[in-house]
């Protein structure tokens, strides 16, 4: 059973090392910066009886995420780790600018090293939760939540899918492109058709579509329409061989691109951009699809949509069922600092910095 399982259940608080599976070098301070390094050093030789209580934050309203990766790591890396005395908020805590998430204490020399690793854990997963929040955030603004999948496959390292898959699930996600991006909170990875496919069956939608439909007949059958790019034309060609077996249509269409639609309906153009998937596009797709009786068939949109585009179309009512977002999602724009703010319970701390006490904050057993 999942890690993740048994804590939804309330078996154990926190996720750990057997869900994180860290690289072993973290502990000898290979992903640490040499300053840091040499500072426990220093300590140990010349300051070892010191106690030191070191808090971390960052500047904006976010959805926190990144606490038990990082408790996981203390626990794991750390020296004598149960001697240290930590106290944390949870993973999808709302919190504010300033607000103190983790408190450490304890000798520096015992943990002091993992410090930068800390903020960056943090920084990477609080931002990637907030980003899906707020893009999640946007499409309810109609008052229906409509679902968002992370695609963010193609946008960074493969190794970070894991941890950024968490992440976005914490946020709000309904759905993830990889397996691995499923992989700490437990589900599969969710995908239908790329342009690909449509290639390989020399564009011809209707036979891709078919392809897939006999090799996955247990799959929600959602085709891509966009290859040949007439978005309502090949919907409907597919709405017509699949009837109701047919349960949504994705629309991807490059930005760079002008749909064939707009050639043959000139006298719609002049006051808005064509260009991509737009929502004029979208208002006709789901005309045409209602007007054949494919009420039932939902749209998918995907290509570059960020919060402010989501948030337009949601004003407009534009009729998008489930909105696919990849690398705006991953964007990392919030950082955590870690400061040390008391020596043996009294203020000591660099200028400008005091220690933060947080009532929300709760102890790690």
């Amino acid at each position: 059973m999942k890690e993740i399982e048994l804590k939804l259940q309330g078996k154990i608080s926190r996720l750990t090392n057997k869900t994180f599976k860290f690289d072993e070098r973290a502990g000898e301070g290979w992903f640490s910066a040499v300053y840091f390094l040499k500072t426990c050093e220093i300590v140990e030789a010349f300051k070892p009886d010191n106690v030191v209580t070191m808090q971390f934050f960052q500047k904006n309203d976010a959805v926190l995420c990144g606490t038990d990766e990082a408790i996981a790591l203390i626990k794991t890396f750390g020296k004598n780790p149960e001697e240290l005395e930590i106290y944390s908020l949870k993973d999808g805590d709302k919190i504010s600018p300033f607000e103190t998430v983790l408190t450490i204490k304890g000798p520096y020399q015992n943990f002091g090293f993992l410090e930068g690793v800390i903020d960056g854990i943090l920084a990477r997963r609080t931002s990637v939760a907030t980003n899906v929040y707020n893009v999640a955030k946007a499409a309810s603004l109609s008052g229906i939540q409509k679902p968002v999948i992370f695609m963010g496959d193609r946008d960074d390292h493969f190794a970070q899918q894991a941890g950024d898959g968490y992440a976005a699930y914490i946020g709000g996600a309904s759905a993830q492109a990889t397996h691995a991006m499923n992989e700490w909170w437990g589900k599969s990875g969710m995908g239908t058709m790329p342009h690909a496919l449509i290639q390989i069956f020399n564009g011809d939608i209707v036979e891709a579509t078919k392809a897939y439909h006999k090799k996955f007949p247990e799959d929600d059958l959602i085709a891509l329409v966009d290859y040949n790019n007439d978005v309502i034309t090949d919907a409907l060609k597919v709405a017509r061989e699949f009837g109701s077996t047919l349960k949504g249509v994705r629309v991807d269409t490059s930005r760079t691109m002008v749909d064939q639609y707009f050639f043959r309906n000139q006298d719609v153009l002049g006051d808005f951009d064509p260009r991509g998937v737009n929502p004029e596009l979208i208002f006709a797709l789901r005309r045409a699809l209602d007007e054949e009786g494919f009420r039932h068939v939902k749209i998918v949109v995907s290509g570059g949509f960020t919060k402010e585009r989501i948030t337009r179309f949601e004003e407009l009512k534009v009729p998008v069922d489930i909105y696919g977002v990849g690398s705006n999602l991953l964007k990392i724009n919030i950082g955590f600092t870690g400061d040390n703010v008391l020596m043996h319970d009294g203020h000591q701390a660099k200028a400008g910095r005091i220690y933060r006490p947080n009532p929300r904050l709760e102890l790690v057993e």
